[in-house]
């Protein structure tokens, strides 16, 4: 998978998942969103993506280190996001303040979180 087919694919998940955040499990209104999520994730199942390996969400909370900018405050850097987090991240911060050197480390763990709460409640609307 290139890096704009990968851009183009998070894009297409973020916005999905905005969209079920808005519904409760079992409402109909879901329904297309939950389908284009349900494709998205055959698509991973099925496309090479391009790092070896696919880490999970512990594995990428523990493997990005976070490191004290000269200004004193925390940031991660960019490069040391494997993809498909790094692009994640990013569509999930569009338009947010960052340092030029990487985004503030608070920033990152929220997006983490966040991630956890948004598949938990997809998990919701799949079980519904």
């Amino acid at each position: 998978m290139t890096h704009d087919e990968l851009r183009k694919l998070e894009s297409t998940r973020r916005r999905a998942l905005w969209e079920i955040a808005r519904f409760l499990p079992s409402d109909p209104e879901a329904a297309d969103a939950l389908a284009i999520l349900d494709d998205l994730d055959d698509q991973d199942q099925n496309d090479t993506l391009p790092t070896d390996k696919l880490f999970e969400l512990s594995e990428v909370r523990d493997s990005v280190t976070v490191e004290r900018h000269h200004s004193g405050i925390d940031i991660v850097l960019e490069r040391n996001i494997p993809q498909p987090w790094r692009e994640r991240f990013l569509q999930a911060s569009i338009g947010s303040t960052r340092l030029s050197d990487g985004p503030y480390a608070h920033d990152w763990e929220k997006f983490l979180n966040e991630w956890e709460r948004e598949m938990q409640h997809l998990q919701k609307h799949r079980a519904a």
